[in-house]
């Protein structure tokens, strides 16, 4: 199967190990014996496909379409398995391979169900993909598996703590955000809610429409931690319409109203876990050279 790799991937994967390593050399021929390993026929490589994996659709031998999807060990592939596991289909796409196959070691290999990567919720009216989606990320919310494998919320946003601290000496423009936020982030880790296994980086674009329910999640990096964390990612989609609209803030106001009433989240923890995602991903953004992405979401943190 000869292929060149994504751009949006080999772009990202340059973002998150900008040494490098030998993962991207050895796609084709780990793509290969994945699908050879499970009998699938390869159709195509879904393009532009996801930020840390391939996608590849396939057809298994009894003709059923499915997708091939191939993640380098950084993406943390088990835990997405683990995760769409103890989901088994409830609001998530759904693994066809048995408890027992679980990621492949070396290729990160997961046999999901096929959706319809071509329609998700972003394709709709903003008003009705806010509520889709929020109505899919809910589903989602369940008890942790005992004995689960799945870093903490307070373990994930300590390491980007880390290096938003990093970023703050290097680049004073950014250090009052990121003061905010490590201090939003420290409150809100004092006394949480009851933790929930979470998406982790949930999104309009991270809902599909599928053919047994209309739409399903896709693409989790899971997380344990109180769902005002989950819903925050939520709180800023579209951000570019935001800061466009004269009228950004009070609808990012609205919005997380809205949600925070909607599933029974407390408004503030969801503007504080906002605040803090927004500065992470503007402050990282800025880091790996993308001004423009790094411009908007500082400016919406700067709202909040």
């Amino acid at each position: 199967m000869a292929f060149e790799p994504p751009r949006r991937l080999v772009r990202a994967l340059g973002e998150t190990s900008p040494d490098g390593d030998d993962w991207l050399e050895r796609l084709p021929v780990l793509a290969e014996r994945a699908a050879a390993l499970r009998g699938s026929t390869v159709e195509r490589v879904q393009v532009p496909g996801g930020r840390s994996s391939l996608v590849v659709l396939v057809r298994l031998a009894d003709g059923t379409p499915a997708v091939l999807k191939l993640a380098p060990p950084r993406a943390r592939p088990g835990a997405e398995w683990a995760a769409l596991a103890h989901w088994d289909g409830r609001g998530a796409v759904r693994l066809l391979e048995p408890e027992s196959a679980g990621a492949d070691e070396e290729a990160g290999v997961l046999l999901l169900e096929r959706l319809h990567p071509e329609v998700s919720v972003r394709s709709l009216p903003e008003a009705r993909a806010l509520l889709e989606a929020a109505g899919t990320l809910r589903r989602l919310w369940v008890e942790p598996p005992r004995g689960h494998p799945f870093e903490t919320v307070a373990e994930r946003t300590g390491r980007q703590a880390d290096a938003m601290r990093a970023s703050a000496e290097r680049d004073p423009d950014v250090a009052p955000l990121v003061e905010s936020a490590l201090v939003a982030r420290t409150e809100l880790l004092a006394a949480p809610p009851g933790p929930r296994l979470l998406h982790g980086t949930f999104r309009q674009s991270k809902v599909l429409a599928g053919d047994r329910v209309p739409w399903l999640a896709v693409g989790p990096d899971p997380v344990v931690g109180e769902p005002a964390f989950d819903l925050a990612r939520l709180v800023r989609d579209r951000v570019e319409d935001l800061i466009a609209s004269p009228s950004g803030p009070a609808i990012t106001r609205r919005r997380i109203k809205r949600l925070a009433e909607s599933l029974e989240v407390d408004r503030e923890r969801l503007t504080g876990w906002t605040l803090f995602r927004a500065v992470e991903s503007g402050v990282r953004a800025r880091r790996v050279g993308r001004p423009r992405d790094a411009e908007l979401l500082l400016e919406f943190a700067g709202w909040l």
